[in-house]
């Protein structure tokens, strides 16, 4: 496990200690920081495991590509299952994309650490 690894594994339990605070939009605060902090740690466990690719850069750049598609359907699918529900969408929203902004933080620190080997540009 890396340290960038380790420090989104400690924001993920604080984000989920604080939607689990949330009094009555805790439902839909809970939903917003599991779909974040589940998919940042599987983003930046992607990005540990293409660092051993042949091509670490191009690897890393195409999880984080992907990995923001899965989180657009994501947060969709979310927003609509929370508004079905009759929860609090704005405390789904905040739930959700703090804790995304912050990761997305982590996996840019962790690609710039990436070893960068000569050859041709990505």
């Amino acid at each position: 496990m890396t340290r960038h690894f380790a420090i989104g594994a400690l924001f993920a339990v604080a984000a989920l200690a604080l939607a689990l605070l949330a009094g009555p939009y805790r439902p839909a605060a809970v939903l917003g920081a599991l779909g974040s902090c589940a998919s940042g740690l599987l983003s930046l466990h992607l990005l540990e495991r293409s660092a051993r690719a042949p091509k670490p850069l191009q690897a890393a750049l195409a999880v984080m590509a992907f990995m923001f598609l899965a989180r657009i359907v994501l947060v969709a699918g979310s927003t609509v299952a929370v508004a079905r529900t009759r929860a609090s969408v704005p405390a789904f929203v905040v739930a959700f994309f703090v804790p995304y902004f912050l990761f997305t933080a982590i996996e840019g620190v962790s690609l710039s650490a990436l070893d960068r080997r000569p050859g041709q540009s990505a």
